[in-house]
Formats: structure tokens, sequence, C-alpha cells
């Protein structure tokens, strides 16, 4: 019996505007990915699948206990709470600390239960996932990867029958996604994965497409569902030229018959003015010859009609499978070295001494667990930050983007941000280019504020690339929200970069697809 069912759910917005209409699914694998483009509605899809959100229309059918992890944590993480009473633990760890300390009333024991080795387990299971060993921790105190370890963890300890995760491995370094990776494949229950990361993919069994033509279904991982992808477009693109050519062939037909319908009105004319036939047959053949032109012309109208209508479907399904491209400034850097930092000691993470020389055609992916201090140090080449010790020179100028999108004025529209901070952008280059990454006619003139993230990151990464000094790209995990397909365009993009950059990303396959020459570990 399938874990969760939605018949023909609909979300259409208050102004009207539709996000997803008439979609129906059956969930009967016990892994499922859920997979689409920015901004297409795939967590307002899945709060309506785990029973948080209404549909404007249809009917969802959802397990009875059903648990959902959110891309950001909670907002009630932020008040007081320690670890412990995050995890509803507190009860039993204060009981144990009363016993310990001499109180041996008998409420205490009632609380402990069987759970004397709370303590050491607890203290055990934290410092595997990379967390403060202490329960009294503030949880306000964690890093963001830390928080959704922690978050993760008290949802895979459940027996949810469905557990939805929304971009779970955002934040979480190399040991962190393998220990999410390692949970996902302990786990009883049902998982329907939100996340463009193709680690986490690769577990799934079956793979959800969401998209403006609606919610297709891949059998298979997500290799399979690429490998499918791929050969679709193969398939559209050749559909499209044998549709391109059955219309130059009725275009073609079209004029033969235009002019073998004009030769037939002139012989009639020429014999209409010799005289040498009765004009009651003369016009009876013309009233024939204006009838078959009259049905040829319909059918081929018809044909034509029926051409376009096809191209039409076709190029809206080309637009879903094929792949983006993202054009970055290819201004030839000097190859000089542009930074150095000798035996220097960041104000927080790492705090070992840091030797390190990069030249400005670099491609380096800065690596290490959360915490050791890889956007610290970009923020310390910036000059926001300083050296607790240690010598750093600079001689380059340096772009830093954020996973909060800095780079992007949301009052601006993607056309003025775009002209206004790129020097010498014109306003037809500045349109090529965002036509590159998906936006046309009048939706370049879409506000800042109102762009998802990876719309944002699209922008902001053409932005700094387009500077006029061709600045070292200091790039703070630009991939955490940006779905499959522009991720793919833009580590494409990447690699064929011609200036430096230092990339902090956690997905291994995005930074080697980058293009990345060495890694510098902390």
């Amino acid at each position: 019996m399938p874990v969760l069912q939605a018949h023909n759910i609909s979300q259409i917005f208050d102004n009207g505007e539709v996000l997803f209409q008439q979609l129906s699914c059956s969930m009967s694998r016990n892994r499922v990915g859920l997979v689409g483009r920015n901004g297409v509605g795939k967590s307002i899809l899945a709060a309506i699948l785990s029973g948080a959100q209404p549909p404007s229309s249809g009917t969802v059918i959802i397990p009875q206990s059903c648990a959902v992890y959110r891309q950001q944590p909670a907002h009630w993480l932020s008040g007081e709470l320690s670890i412990a009473q995050f995890l509803g633990k507190n009860d039993v760890l204060n009981a144990l600390k009363q016993v310990e300390s001499g109180d041996c009333s008998a409420h205490w024991f009632d609380v402990i239960g069987e759970l004397w080795d709370l303590s050491s387990r607890l203290a055990q299971q934290l410092k595997v996932l990379g967390l403060p060993s202490d329960p009294d921790f503030p949880c306000t105190q964690l890093s963001g990867g830390q928080l959704a370890r922690l978050q993760l963890w008290q949802l895979f300890e459940s027996n949810v029958e469905l557990l939805i995760l929304d971009e779970p491995s955002n934040h979480l370094d190399a040991h962190a996604k393998q220990w999410l990776i390692e949970s996902i494949r302990t786990f009883k229950g049902a998982i329907l994965l939100i996340s463009h990361d193709r680690l986490l993919l690769r577990e799934m069994e079956e793979i959800w497409q969401l998209s403006g033509l609606g919610l297709h279904v891949f059998g298979g991982n997500y290799d399979a569902y690429i490998e499918h992808m791929r050969s679709e477009q193969q398939a559209v693109e050749r559909q499209l030229v044998s549709v391109d050519r059955q219309k130059k062939k009725l275009a073609a037909q079209a004029q033969r018959n235009r002019e073998k319908a004009a030769q037939r009105a002139a012989k009639g004319d020429q014999l209409r003015k010799a005289g040498g036939q009765p004009k009651i047959l003369l016009d009876y053949k013309k009233d024939i010859a204006t009838a078959r032109a009259s049905n040829l012309h319909k059918n081929e109208q018809l044909r034509q009609a029926l051409l376009n209508e096809k191209e039409q479907a076709l190029r809206g399904r080309q637009e879903q499978v094929k792949r983006q491209k993202l054009y970055l400034s290819d201004n030839i850097s000097r190859l000089h070295q542009v930074v150095s930092i000798l035996e220097g000691v960041l104000p927080f993470g790492c705090c070992q001494p840091i030797t390190l020389q990069i030249y400005a055609n670099d491609k380096i992916h800065l690596t290490g667990k959360n915490g050791c201090g890889k956007s610290t140090l970009l923020k310390t080449l910036l000059g926001k930050l300083t050296l607790q010790q240690g010598e750093l020179h600079l001689n380059t100028p340096l772009y830093y983007l954020d996973q909060h999108f800095g780079a992007i004025e949301p009052e601006l529209s993607m056309l003025n941000n775009l002209i206004q901070q790129c020097e010498g952008m014109k306003e037809s280059d500045a349109r090529t280019l965002l036509a590159g990454i998906g936006f046309r006619r009048d939706s370049v003139f879409r506000l800042g504020s109102v762009l998802s993230g990876g719309e944002k990151m699209k922008l902001a990464m053409l932005i700094v690339s387009h500077q006029p000094e061709q600045p070292v790209l200091l790039l703070d995990e630009p991939d955490n929200h940006l779905d499959l397909d522009a991720k793919m365009m833009l580590a494409k993009a990447l690699r064929h970069y011609r200036g430096g950059f230092i990339l902090v990303s956690h997905d291994d396959d995005f930074a080697r697809e980058s293009g990345i020459e060495r890694q510098v570990t902390l």
C-alpha cells in the first residue's frame, strides 16, 4: 500500500498565479527523491504532502506519523534551549544528576526508568555527530551545520512512517554528509528527499521531477534519471529537427500549389480571351479550380497548425530538459602571486598557523570540517577580520559572495542589478547574459527581493564575474541553494572561467566539475 497519495492537487496564490495544478502521485517506494529547478514549488509541494499546508484544491492521504526537516533551523532554536532540552532528554539527565548527588527519591527512579546509561551514551553520540558532548550546551551557540545535524539526528531517532527531508545536506561537511547517507540507509520508515545533492539522490529508488509541465516519475536513482533525461533531450531535439523538416516541406509544397494554380488561372484567361470555348464551360472549370485551391489551402493551414502545436509542445519539453548556460567573464588574468599568508593564525576556527600562496588563475577548493574556519579565512582575506598573528599580503581585487547573496540589491530589478553593478555593461549584453540563465523578455524586470535562492545566486555570479578589474572570486558555498541543472551550469562556467577563485563547498562532485586544480584543507 502506498505510503503517501495525492490526487489532482493544485496550488494557486491569492493573486491568481498558478504554481502547479492537477498533480497526482503515489509513493510506493521507500526512498523517493524530489527534484526540480528553483522556484518551481518543491518546498510548497512537500508542505502539502506532509499535511502542513492545504492545497488550493485536490486531496492528500498521508500516513499517521510524518516528520519534516526544513532548510532553515526552526525559529524556536533561537531561544534558550540546550541540546538536552531540544532532544527532550533534559528530565532524565536531571534525574540522573539528582540521584548522583545522593537524592534517592522514588520520583527520580521513575523518571530514569531503564535509561541509567543515558549520560555516557548521549555524550558518545554527540561526539560522533561532531557536536559538543555537554548536553547543557546552548543551541544558539551551535553552527548552522551543527544545528542541522542535531535536528536530523532527532528525526532519524523517531519512529515516524514518513520522513520528508528538504535540502538536508546544506551546510554539512563531508563527514556529516556521510553520516547522513548512513542514516538514510538505516532509517526504517519511508523518506521523501528534496535535494540537489547527487550523492544523496543516488541513494533513492525513484525520482520525481517537478516542472512547469507537471510531476514526472522516473524509476531508479539519480544516475538512471540523468541518463533518461539525456536520452529524452536527444529525442526531443531529433523530433524538433523532424518537425522543422516537415514545415519546410509543407511550405515548399504550398508554393508549388500556388504556382500551379496561377498557371491554370493564366491559361483560363487566355482561353477566355481567345473565345474558343463556351463561357459557361470556362466558368465551371474556374469554379472547380477555385474550390480545389481552397481545399488545398485549408489542408495546408490544418497541417501547419498541427506542426506548430507539436513544435510548441516539444519546445516546452526541451526547456525543461535542456541545460542552461551561464557565461562568465573570460578576461585573461596575469599569472602572478596575488595572495600570500605567512604563518597566519585565524581569529576563529583553526588554531594552527597557515602558510598559503595563491596565484591569479588558481582554482582552489577550500575544505575542512564545519567550524574549522573556512568562512573566517575568506573574511580575513577581505579585511573584515584580522589575523591574530602572521602576515597577509594582497595585490588583487577580491569579490566575496556569501550564502546570503549580498551582491544582490533587493530593490533593483535583475537587469538594473547587472547594469549598475558591472561598470560599462550595456543593456543588450546584460539581457543576453540573463537569457543564458533562463530570464527573457519582461522577466528581467523582476526585483531582487522576490528571487529564489538559486535565482539570486545565478544573478550574483554574473555580477561578480563581470567586474572590470577581474577580481579573484571568493565563493562561500555558492552551490548550496542551486537546483541540479543550475549547479551543473555553474560548475561548467567555473571550469571554463579564466580567472581565479577560492571555492568553499561540501559537494565534491560540484568542486571537481568546477575545474578545481588544487585543494587546501584547514
